[in-house]
């Protein structure tokens, strides 16, 4: 991109100059023969773009718009204004590209975040091996000032990262043994030995680079609409336009003012404004939102967030921290620390958080465990050391027909049942976030309410709620029934869905909007999403939307300031009024105006 901005400036100024020195130039045959070539160094680029969109069967578009007028200029006489019309307009698309490629910097940014080697552990040996070959498992040593290369678990050292390029925070993150790492971050200070938890192409990175490039893609409606209209509005404007020059001329009106008022239509009309900065706004949205740690797929996805009638989130991980601690053990006819050593080998491959609690609870060797089962939204059946056992919630064990004892805590339950005996449960307590203290305020962002879904008991449920100010919950649901009350909803209005767990990517997916938390979320809920939160602070729902309402605004602002501007140009240029000058303005003046308009995305606090 540096490349092309340096050789379409070096033709700028060559152009400019050579234009500059025909003023100086005596003799109308050298005068025009400089202002040719000033013209030819300018225009083309622009020749090639309409002769590749000839071949595509794209007959009408701005650079043949151009091209017919600059060349009717030269035939009437005015070399002057065909060049410089060519010039401005070429100035126009070089200072759009500036500003694009101004505004990928925040997004383009991340695309650092690719590493190319790793130093891999063998033997005690440090060996530079191709990112590409590292395996999960593999461990890994990463000296300060490097990115890690992909996500792990340190099992040796401490230091600080510096996280900015995934979450946009800038306070650097502590890591010790046994935290979490993602790929792309920066060690700041010590030496980390970590084992990875991903592969090259399912890391963290991996994943946000993929939705950088493929973002373009998806188009906002008012994007297409732009598309469309230019499709219609530019063959109409021709045609308009050899209306307005041979209609009076076969009258027996003068041909050569009625040639010049139809130049003057011609320029006019360039639909440049609409077609440069309607989707440079929305570029300058998902930019201003990756700013702020919020990757936004494409711009629907940006454009999705501007009109919503229902905000449903998840609990355990998406208002709460979703790290959990075992805060109670009620036993029957069982040792406390025999049912926690049961508990924790049947939860041996599970890797849900309420699992991770009790392993770490449990000081026991772990008991040898055969034919697991794990329950969708249930539990998990199991033999463990030859005795069958279920542990899960309430209704595994009523389905199995064994009775529960009832529960007055507050916290997630888990029931354990040996041999089809009840034999106790654990109680599990959750943190709710501080971001999520604000979360009642995204109801001045929607239309109807703001919801919760969750898999947990109805006291605890009714407690988050009760915390963060949401009225409507939902609880002990499956997956399948998360899906079915997001359909219900579907129904009544504009569904914006928030989780993090593996059990909500079919929610993600099949909500108008789909919202991810990426610090914690799993590889399936991202992957099912349609925009990303890095830092899993829900207060960048709210900055998510505002930048969505700013973008949309700014939209609409260009489209009718550029339309009004053209429509008044055109209605002059009909009647005579209007020159050519005035038609540079209302085409690459308004687009000048229209590309600072919608750079103010950028700049805009929020």
């Amino acid at each position: 991109m540096k490349k092309y901005i340096n050789e379409d400036l070096i033709k700028i100024l060559l152009s400019i100059i050579i234009f500059i020195i025909s003023f100086f130039v005596r003799g109308a045959e050298v005068n025009l023969a400089l202002l040719a070539t000033s013209y030819a160094i300018i225009s083309t680029g622009i020749y090639i773009s309409a002769y590749h969109h000839v071949k595509k069967k794209i007959f009408f578009d701005e650079n043949l718009l151009m091209i017919i007028a600059t060349l009717c200029a030269f035939a009437i006489g005015s070399n002057e204004e065909a060049v410089i019309v060519m010039l401005l307009f070429h100035i126009g698309e070089y200072l759009s590209d500036l500003a694009v490629d101004n505004s990928k910097k925040s997004i383009t940014k991340l695309m650092d975040l690719r590493v190319e080697s790793a130093h891999k552990l063998i033997n005690n040996e440090i060996l530079d091996v191709d990112i590409k070959k590292v395996e999960e498992g593999d461990f890994l040593l990463i000296k300060p000032g490097e990115k890690i290369p992909l996500d792990g678990i340190v099992l040796e050292g401490e230091s600080h990262l510096d996280t900015s390029s995934l979450t946009g925070e800038s306070k650097p993150k502590h890591v010790s043994v046994n935290d979490k790492v993602l790929s792309g971050c920066i060690n700041k200070e010590n030496i980390l030995k970590i084992k990875a938890t991903s592969t090259y192409k399912t890391s963290t990175a991996a994943k946000i680079i993929e939705i950088i490039e493929k973002s373009p893609s998806k188009k906002a409606n008012a994007e297409k609409f732009i598309t469309r209209f230019c499709k219609v509005y530019t063959p109409i404007v021709v045609i308009s336009a050899l209306i307005l020059i041979f209609t009076p001329t076969i009258l027996g009106q003068d041909f050569k003012t009625w040639l010049y008022r139809g130049l003057v239509f011609l320029v006019t009309s360039c639909p440049c404004a609409l077609v440069i900065s309607v989707p440079l706004a929305y570029f300058c949205g998902i930019g201003k939102a990756s700013k702020e740690g919020i990757l936004i797929k494409g711009s629907k996805e940006l454009e999705s967030l501007e009109n919503l009638d229902y905000i449903v989130l998840d609990k355990t991980g998406t208002i709460t921290e979703g790290v959990f601690e075992v805060t109670n053990i009620y036993t029957v006819d069982i040792k406390e620390n025999k049912l926690l050593q049961i508990a924790a080998s049947a939860e041996e491959y599970s890797l849900h958080p309420i699992a991770t609690a009790i392993k770490e609870k449990n000081d026991a060797k772990l008991l040898p465990v055969e034919k697991y089962k794990e329950i969708s939204g249930k539990g998990i059946s199991c033999e463990v050391d030859n005795k069958k056992v279920l542990i899960g919630n309430e209704q595994l064990l009523k389905d199995n027909k064994v009775m529960t004892l009832p529960i007055s805590e507050t916290g997630t339950v888990v029931h354990i049942a040996i041999d089809k005996e009840y034999a106790g449960y654990i109680v599990i307590s959750d943190k709710i976030k501080k971001s999520s203290q604000r979360i009642y305020k995204l109801n001045d962002y929607i239309k109807k309410e703001l919801v919760i879904l969750s898999g947990d008991i109805e006291s605890v449920v009714k407690k988050v709620a009760k915390k963060v100010g949401i009225n409507k919950y939902f609880s002990s649901l499956l997956p399948e029934d998360k899906v079915e009350k997001v359909k219900e909803l579907k129904k009544e209005g504009k569904v914006l869905f928030v989780g993090d767990g593996v059990n909500d990517a079919p929610v993600l997916h099949i909500a108008d909007v789909g919202v991810s938390m990426g610090q914690v979320g799993s590889d399936a809920a991202i992957e099912a999403s349609d925009i990303v939160i890095m830092k899993d602070d829900l207060t960048k729902l709210e900055t998510a939307i505002k930048i969505s309402r700013h973008t949309k605004k700014k939209t609409i602002q260009t489209i009718v300031f550029a339309l009004l501007v053209k429509l008044v140009v055109l209605i002059l240029g009909a009647l005579g009024i209007s020159t050519i000058w005035m038609a540079v303005f209302a085409d690459v003046g308004v687009t000048f105006i229209s590309i600072l308009n919608v750079l103010t995305i950028l700049w805009k606090k929020i």
